[in-house]
């Protein structure tokens, strides 16, 4: 791997507008109907037009086309379109897209988006059924072990192996679960708004496959969610002040699978390589650190990964992260808080939106707008999705 000193991206773009749709388990409209409502929601809170917007960027998995999305929001002349792969990975993805396109002046206006029925139509959590020949298709049937065909159960083999290496229980994971659910209660956009859990109600919890609960498993969700990137100046002159990207970064780590990288060496099995990989690019081009981060959003398909996140990042030793996150450590306002994680609920308590809706979050902790503000936030970082290749940002005030 090279080394580098810091990028020349940093401080360069700005995230000036955030929007959403509702949360639900049935819109009741279309996908791209939904990515319509979202994109001119966040145009609104930047005070910028669809006019405005030259450039496009979203997910590989997306059905709602940037050209369709782009006549359906009466937007003009397109500089600059693209899309991410890798699914949840992709998000912060998007964004690092959107912020490199600004920063070489490809485009001025570049909004990301990413919508979805994904309760009322494709559920990803049914996993793998049918697939078309392909050579991602063709590296599922030599990789799947017999039998493991959803995302619970991939991540199971890597929950079991952490669980394994360090000597712990399942119940560690349990303190994800809590912490989100306690901030979705206090979060009215959430689905689970007014329903925190306990960690007894974590352990009833049935079984999915073991050692992963239900409430270790994020939603299904429809929905939808945009971000709008443009110019640190101009994003000056807007609604909002701006969100600067500090640092962004993807990583693919050695021997790379999606969600089945059950070849990987020894201890690689107990943590997030690809995840390191970003974690190490975000701390050198941005100069920071650990230290340095008020209030994290961590990417919560699943539980186990957010522990191993907190590793990866430095934020507590190898098999720490369950001691970490006891007693509150992930829970905003708490005595025993170490790190704010995923105020807005997660994907867990909030909505499962591939992660977009976390980066949203992100947003507003800078700004001071969250429902659950954490006090004096001068840097959010917010990753993607795990056990795919994937992304991270850190975002600081302007």
């Amino acid at each position: 791997m090279s080394v580098r000193g810091r990028d020349s991206l940093g401080g360069r773009a700005a995230i000036a507008g955030i929007g959403a749709t509702e949360f639900s388990k049935d819109s009741g409209r279309s996908e791209l109907k939904l990515a319509v409502e979202a994109v001119r929601a966040a145009l609104d809170d930047a005070g910028l037009t669809p006019g405005d917007v030259d450039g496009m960027v979203t997910f590989t998995m997306d059905t709602s086309p940037e050209i369709a999305v782009a006549q359906a929001a009466g937007m003009g002349e397109l500089g600059f379109f693209a899309r991410v792969h890798y699914g949840g990975g992709a998000a912060c993805a998007t964004v690092m897209q959107a912020a490199m396109a600004v920063a070489t002046g490809v485009a001025e206006v570049v909004v990301c988006y990413r919508a979805f029925n994904e309760r009322s139509g494709r559920r990803f959590g049914a996993g793998v059924q049918q697939r078309e020949p392909s050579a991602e298709g063709a590296a599922l049937g030599v990789n799947l072990p017999s039998g493991l065909l959803t995302p619970a159960s991939w991540v199971a083999m890597s929950a079991q192996r952490y669980l394994y290496a360090y000597g712990l229980e399942a119940s560690v994971f349990g303190h994800v679960a809590v912490a989100d659910r306690k901030h979705a209660a206090t979060n009215p956009a959430a689905y689970f708004y007014g329903k925190p859990i306990t960690l007894a109600e974590h352990a009833a919890s049935r079984w999915i496959v073991e050692p992963l609960r239900l409430l270790d498993c994020c939603q299904e969700t429809d929905g939808g969610s945009a971000i709008v990137v443009t110019s640190v100046e101009r994003a000056r002159d807007l609604r909002h002040p701006p969100v600067v990207v500090r640092a962004a970064a993807q990583g693919a780590g050695r021997a790379q699978e999606q969600m089945t990288s059950y070849y990987r060496q020894d201890r690689d099995l107990a943590g997030l390589p690809e995840m390191g990989v970003v974690a190490r690019q975000l701390w050198r081009t941005s100069g920071l650190g650990p230290g340095d981060v008020d209030v994290a959003v961590l990417y919560d398909h699943f539980t186990p990964f957010v522990l191993m996140q907190l590793e990866e990042f430095g934020f507590c030793g190898r098999g720490e992260a369950g001691d970490f996150a006891a007693g509150g450590g992930l829970e905003a306002g708490g005595a025993g808080c170490r790190l704010p994680v995923n105020t807005h609920g997660g994907q867990l308590g909030e909505a499962y939106l591939h992660g977009m809706n976390g980066i949203a979050e992100g947003v507003r902790q800078v700004r001071g707008t969250a429902v659950n503000q954490v006090g004096g936030v001068a840097h959010a970082l917010v990753t993607a999705g795990t056990g795919v290749p994937t992304s991270g940002l850190i975002l600081g005030a302007g």
